[in-house]
């Protein structure tokens, strides 16, 4: 039966593959089918035997106000943060193609922010945007003398006004994402012929008409990819705003991410927690199939 086994090689790709598929439906298909369960009963901390409810955690959440400004937060968030890594990163890529002293150090700085742990990270950003101890309003005050000086103007409040605690938890997400985000548009950079480029110089077309019209067609299925990546990211983590903000103030920053997390672990209601958390599931797998089919037509062949 062994024999017959290696010689097939449809039951050997089975039987090889078999342990990974163990391991992804224990580490990940178990507790998403934990979170569907405790998002339709009533369970709690303290009680974990729940009794089915339906679609209330479901029904409470969208008549929550929080959760209202949670959800409008995270759209604004993800797009925002999205569309600044995407025109960085296409800046970034394109640079990086060309040949300079000290390349090797940018991309080693531009790498840097993915291989540092986040947390860390973060951390680091929340003493950079600290209310007092804050180097970038020390650089300010003391090298351009635009905030403090002589107590006219006062330096800002970066994660305790609202505006400023939103714009300071996307730029700290578009430092963090940025470079994965350039290393997939890099790798589908490089991917384009040179001839191709030759070719268009040829023909007399500059930097701008070789960009619109041959680069960012040729590089778009990547590039869609990139997004779809970074939207992940952006609807699914919390430790940005958890390390920053704790999605204040007044709930300003609060992300459905931090939201089910503060619902579950802090305040104990695991059912209306699960319900935060799978509320978007369904928008985030239409939108990687819509994003994977848009990547497939603009493949050029």
């Amino acid at each position: 039966m062994n024999a017959r086994v290696a010689d097939d090689e449809r039951w050997l790709a089975r039987v090889l593959i078999a342990p990974a598929m163990i391991y992804i439906g224990a580490v990940i298909g178990v507790p998403f089918f934990l979170a569907i369960w405790f998002s339709v009963s009533d369970v709690t901390v303290s009680s974990t035997a729940g009794h089915f409810v339906g679609l209330e955690n479901f029904r409470a959440q969208i008549e929550d106000p929080t959760f209202r400004a949670a959800l409008g937060n995270t759209f604004l968030f993800a797009f925002l943060s999205q569309a600044i890594v995407i025109v960085l990163s296409s800046i970034l890529g394109i640079a990086l193609q060309k040949n300079f002293r000290g390349k090797w150090f940018v991309r080693l700085l531009i790498l840097l922010p993915w291989v540092a742990p986040v947390s860390l990270g973060s951390i680091g950003w929340l003493w950079m945007l600290d209310s007092i101890y804050s180097v970038i309003n020390w650089v300010a005050m003391h090298w351009f003398h635009v905030c403090g000086a002589l107590g006219q103007v006062s330096c800002p409040v970066w994660l305790g006004e609202p505006r400023l605690a939103m714009t300071s938890i996307v730029a700290v997400q578009v430092w963090r994402t940025l470079p994965l985000a350039t290393v997939i548009l890099l790798g589908g950079l490089t991917s384009i012929p040179q001839d191709i480029h030759d070719a268009a110089a040829i023909d007399g077309a500059g930097f701008f008409r070789t960009l619109f019209q041959i680069t960012i067609p040729l590089v778009l299925p990547i590039m869609l990819v990139a997004v779809l990546f970074g939207f992940v990211f952006a609807f699914t983590d919390m430790i940005v705003v958890w390390v920053l903000t704790r999605g204040g103030p007044y709930d300003t920053t609060q992300v459905l991410a931090s939201l089910a997390f503060f619902k579950g672990i802090d305040g104990g209601d695991l059912a209306g927690a699960s319900a935060v958390a799978l509320f978007l599931m369904p928008v985030l797998a239409a939108a990687a199939i819509l994003i994977l089919r848009l990547a497939r037509r603009a493949e050029v062949v």
